[in-house]
């Protein structure tokens, strides 16, 4: 059994923390940037049309949804951005502890349960927008204002990617916080 340990071949811990770090780092940007595009494209999701004579205008802060979305974006792109900080602060100060990355872990689930949430209530809202509800007797809005509903969606599908950069983090810092320092 100890022959077998001695032939597989070890990684340098220093090497692989840095691996690690550069992963998150990178994952960090591009959940801030995609959680900060989704935010700017629904701030600015707005288009006015006329329907038999009467102005119609559509915005993000007529939906409490779509609100909610917005805010919840924003304060996750806010935390990401402290977390990229707390992430170089390790970095360069070569501070490799579980509980560094038990901390990691939980702001990342955190605020992916928060985007999860928030993208998950403007897609139902989205859903709606798109095809109506002939049960509840709500059409669809989506065939009158298209640029609107393309902006919301283009945002909705950023803050997909948003969450996807986070479950990754999530699960790359669960991992490190459970390894035992040599």
């Amino acid at each position: 059994m100890e022959s077998m340990e001695a032939k597989l071949p070890q990684n340098p811990p220093r090497k692989t923390h840095k691996l690690v770090l550069c992963a998150q780092i990178c994952l960090r940007i591009v959940a801030i940037s995609t959680a900060f595009a989704a935010t700017w494209t629904i701030v600015n999701a707005k288009e006015t049309v006329v329907v038999f004579g009467l102005q119609f205008d559509a915005r993000y802060t007529y939906s409490s949804a779509f609100k909610f979305f917005a805010f919840a974006n924003a304060i996750a792109c806010g935390f990401t951005s402290l977390s990229l900080m707390f992430v170089l602060l390790i970095f360069r100060h070569g501070r490799f502890t579980p509980s560094n990355f038990f901390f990691l872990f939980l702001h990342d689930l955190f605020m992916m349960s928060l985007i999860l949430s928030g993208v998950a209530a403007g897609t139902a809202i989205g859903f709606v927008g798109r095809y109506g509800n002939s049960h509840a007797g709500w059409s669809e809005i989506c065939d009158r204002l298209k640029k609107y509903c393309d902006k919301v969606t283009t945002s909705m599908v950023l803050s997909y990617l948003s969450v996807f950069c986070l479950v990754v983090l999530t699960v790359i810092s669960a991992g490190k916080s459970r390894q035992i320092m040599v």
